[in-house]
């Protein structure tokens, strides 16, 4: 793909937190077209390998190519996007090495993220968890809405854990990860019962206040989606 599609600029124009007039400042801008495009990357509108021209962006939304290029500069430091130099920017591709490291980091971090949360869990924290595992186990069919609420249901499930730090980290690697997340559904699609049963056992443990089981169930989860996966070369692009 050439250029970023229509519904990438509409967004970013339409955003609410873009300045009023021309020259009024441009972070706003730059804000808006890293919220924009970040979306588009995790929703799969911006497909792996996609080159983003940040001339094209900046002249059809009437700037600088500045903030454009501020918003690109912050995606690659998330890990969604690869600048190459006189090429532009394009969305992160899948590649094993990468995967294999950001899963086991993953592994590492996010059961003691959930052992944190667990004694701290609110009830109100616990309903919309339930309403999340719902919605995941009624989307077997739609990619878009089983990836949005698996990332809500994980990332709500750490919310309480006095970490800020760490929390940051967590929401970085998902960010980073969410291509092979898209992937991993695709392979599994036909298996999905089995994580709807892993996420209730962590729902379960969570309503328990239950620290190392969360703690412990949380890492066989993560390890399930990394050796899922490794197996399929074929999903890995250089």
């Amino acid at each position: 793909m050439a250029e970023p599609p229509e519904a990438l600029i509409a967004a970013i124009e339409a955003d609410e937190s873009l300045p009023a007039a021309p020259g009024s400042g441009y972070q706003p801008l730059a804000e808006a077209v890293t919220r924009q495009v970040r979306a588009a990357i995790l929703d799969g509108r911006l497909a792996p390998g996609t080159r983003i021209r940040q001339e094209e962006i900046a002249r059809r939304l009437g700037t600088s190519r500045i903030p454009v290029r501020e918003a690109l500069r912050q995606l690659e430091m998330e890990g969604l996007l690869t600048l190459v130099p006189h090429s532009g920017a394009r969305v992160s591709v899948l590649d094993f090495d990468e995967y294999t490291e950001l899963y086991r980091m993953r592994e590492a971090v996010e059961p003691m993220a959930i052992a944190e949360s667990a004694p701290r869990m609110t009830d109100e924290r616990l309903e919309r968890l339930r309403e999340y595992a719902a919605r995941i186990e009624a989307a077997a069919d739609d990619s878009s809405t089983w990836l949005e609420y698996d990332r809500r249901f994980h990332l709500e499930s750490y919310a309480e854990a006095p970490l800020p730090r760490v929390l940051k980290l967590i929401e970085r690697f998902w960010n980073q990860t969410q291509q092979y997340r898209r992937a991993y559904f695709y392979t599994i699609q036909a298996r999905l019962d089995v994580v709807t049963l892993e996420h209730n056992l962590i729902l379960n443990a969570l309503e328990r206040r239950d620290g190392a089981d969360a703690e412990s169930l949380q890492r066989s989860h993560i390890r399930r989606t990394r050796t899922t996966l490794a197996p399929h070369a074929e999903l890995f692009q250089k």
